[in-house]
């Protein structure tokens, strides 16, 4: 994908989040799955998520991060350009979500569209809209609304150990605009394996098994996993990711500050981890509270990271994204710190 168009930088103006209020830990999800709780944290990491609530949707989440966003962008939501959700949990199969959160947040200028590229969503949503406000045609001065979004909790088989125990529910968001010179996004890599496709998925649902009686009776409308497969795409190929990010941007491993991946398995991470080549980087994990939140993963570390004052600015970020279809993901990012305007 290469760097963004020199003259005109793009980067991170502000983060939010949102997680549901219902916490939820390992002991109650152990027992349907067919496992003990401390057989949950060994394999994952992971010590509780969050439910979304019985009334909450994939658009509600989305809003109430996206209004944390804007908050500390300190950007009004009537000067948003666009607005991007990523998810693979939408409210209805149409219209697209980022409609409803448009019209929640009061983002009135702003055309507003879906990103389904699953666990990889938020980085292609990012990159997607930056490419935006950065094209020849785009007026000088625009913002984008990035969120990734997902309630898992809604197709997850709860008796199922591959998927039940890692999967929760969050929402997290940025605002991008202009930065000053040398900040903002640096470059990005991206990268699909469609041949793969098979590893994750939803089987029931679309056009090629509309539901019916039999589909539901048999549990495809289900989230479906081949955990063993796809730790072994990760490990391969998620340093090579990282490795091209790098070489194609001319930045040393050594000189990045921080890495946001995405938080889909704690036990996995860590294995990772070591020969992804960042000597210096401070990695950034949400997944032992939050489990598994697809698309919302990685812009929730990020707000999470960004409150904490962990960022300072000219800090180097390597966000990194991977999942289903197989797909992977990753941006570089100077960050702006709030002295130059960023919050």
């Amino acid at each position: 994908m290469g760097a963004p168009t020199e003259h005109r930088a793009v980067g991170i103006l502000g983060t939010g989040s949102y997680l549901p209020a219902e916490a939820v830990p390992n002991h109650l999800v152990a027992e349907r799955a067919g496992v003990t709780a401390d057989w949950i944290e060994a394999k994952t990491g992971i010590r509780s998520r969050r439910y979304a609530a019985e009334d909450e949707a994939t658009s509600d989440l989305a809003a109430a991060a996206a209004r944390h966003a804007l908050d500390a962008a300190g950007v009004a939501p009537g000067r948003v350009d666009w607005v991007v959700v990523a998810t693979s949990t939408p409210d209805h199969p149409q219209p697209a979500t980022a409609c409803l959160v448009q019209e929640r947040v009061g983002a009135v200028n702003a055309a507003a569209f879906d990103v389904n590229a699953v666990c990889s969503g938020f980085v292609f949503a990012l990159v997607v809209a930056a490419r935006l406000l950065q094209s020849p045609g785009a007026a000088p001065g625009g913002h984008a609304l990035v969120i990734g979004a997902d309630v898992y909790s809604r197709i997850i088989d709860r008796s199922d150990r591959r998927t039940a125990v890692l999967f929760g529910d969050g929402a997290g968001a940025v605002v991008l605009g202009p930065v000053g010179a040398g900040r903002g996004l640096v470059g990005a890599h991206a990268a699909s394996h469609g041949a793969l496709h098979d590893l994750i998925k939803v089987p029931a649902g679309g056009s090629r098994e509309p539901a019916s009686e039999q589909t539901v009776a048999e549990g495809r409308h289900s989230f479906r996993m081949s955990g063993r497969s796809v730790t072994e795409y990760v490990m391969t190929e998620l340093p090579a990711a990282v490795r091209a990010t790098l070489a194609e941007n001319g930045v040393d491993g050594a000189s990045v500050d921080h890495f946001v991946p995405h938080q889909a398995n704690g036990v996995m991470l860590d294995r990772v981890l070591p020969g992804l080549g960042l000597p210096r980087a401070r990695v950034h994990l949400t997944v032992a509270e939050h489990g598994n939140t697809s698309a919302a993963s990685i812009p929730l570390a990020l707000d999470a990271a960004r409150r904490q004052g962990a960022f300072s600015d000219g800090d180097l970020l390597l966000l990194a994204g991977f999942g289903g279809g197989m797909s992977l993901g990753t941006a570089l990012v100077r960050w702006q710190g709030s002295e130059n305007g960023a919050r």
